[in-house]
């Protein structure tokens, strides 16, 4: 920018917060030769035809551009999701996974609008109505609810219920996402859309969670109590356990490698000592525990299934008395545990 002069430099300065195509960058007063200098020192950067402010974050430059690109849609999508810090999770070893990295939009149909699909852009044709859309950081994109919906519609179920799972706790009501289905109670992947909001829960904490509840479902595992909580005999217990199976006395708890992530080592031995006085807790009530992580739910679910199973046998062979016990409400967001309750 140094070298243009003042009233061009001021005048370009002023637009680049907005998409611009190469015309309108020659209307400001800049020469070819000035936007490639411009494009190799990053004051620029180009996406979808247009130039926009080289300071910004490349993902969000790109999602402004494909918008200007295709003016009439909204963001939509994985690329609503991002925006929203709605949580998403695809599996990289299917073959057929979505192109998460490009730009989603949705516009409504038209004669000339159809359904594409690139590396950079992935476009939807398709309905929307004011109770879908949302403005969010001055961006016109879909709603948490239509955004969810939508995602669900696209990816398998135990992909679909990390999205699902998450808004629900975040976000959105389950009344919400039902009215979306049945606004789309004739498209694609409606009923698959469908399964997915009716086997939500809010009280799934993690992507892992989340996982593990459509495992046990897969394996014909009976559906566990999430977020319990145990009495000691004198107070009850500060530990909320990610899986209950009361009629088996069996506890399963989701161990992400994150758990024990600490700056330095005698914090991480810290995390790990607290690690087993909680299930040492656990044990002196008389519950079957089992810890699995993330291979286990993700890789080797059948395994994981075998294994609660045999849990589930010791469990049931035991003679003490079960705990008294109670769980959150999944309706009502006031009782859900916090990552307070958890620390």
């Amino acid at each position: 920018m140094k070298k243009l002069g003042d009233d061009v430099h001021d005048a370009v300065r002023a637009a680049i917060d907005k998409p611009l195509r190469l015309r309108e960058l020659k209307q400001l007063g800049l020469s070819d030769n000035d936007v490639r200098r411009l494009l190799r020192s990053s004051s620029l950067q180009r996406s979808h035809a247009h130039y926009i402010d080289g300071e910004l974050e490349a993902r969000l430059a790109a999602v402004l551009c494909a918008r200007a690109a295709h003016p009439k849609s909204v963001i939509s999508h994985f690329s609503a999701a991002a925006l929203s810090d709605l949580r998403v999770w695809t599996d990289n070893q299917r073959d057929d996974r979505p192109l998460t990295e490009a730009v989603w939009l949705t516009c409504v149909p038209g004669k000339r609008r159809r359904n594409q699909k690139r590396d950079d852009v992935v476009l939807r044709r398709a309905g929307l109505t004011a109770a879908d859309l949302q403005h969010h950081r001055g961006l016109l994109l879909t709603s948490d609810a239509r955004t969810t919906v939508d995602l669900a519609r696209e990816l398998p179920l135990r992909e679909a219920m990390v999205t699902v799972d998450h808004a629900l706790a975040a976000s959105v009501t389950r009344t919400e996402l039902e009215l979306v289905l049945q606004r789309q109670r004739r498209w694609p992947g409606v009923q698959r859309a469908r399964l997915a909001v009716e086997f939500g829960d809010p009280r799934s904490e993690s992507v892992l969670e989340s996982i593990a509840r459509v495992a046990f479902a897969a394996a014909g595992l009976p559906a566990p109590e999430l977020q319990a909580q145990f009495w000691d005999g004198a107070r009850w217990t500060p530990e909320r356990v990610d899986f209950w199976w009361p009629q088996f006395g069996t506890v399963a708890e989701a161990d992400g490698l994150e758990k024990f992530d600490a700056p330095t080592a005698r914090e991480r031995r810290r995390l790990l000592r607290r690690n087993f006085e909680r299930d040492q807790r656990l044990a002196d009530l008389g519950l079957e525990l089992l810890h699995f992580g993330w291979e286990d739910a993700v890789l080797k679910p059948d395994e994981l299934a075998e294994r609660l199973r045999a849990a589930f046998a010791r469990g049931s062979r035991r003679t003490d008395h079960q705990p008294t016990w109670r769980t959150t409400d999944p309706t009502d967001p006031a009782l859900w545990p916090t990552r307070l309750d958890l620390a």
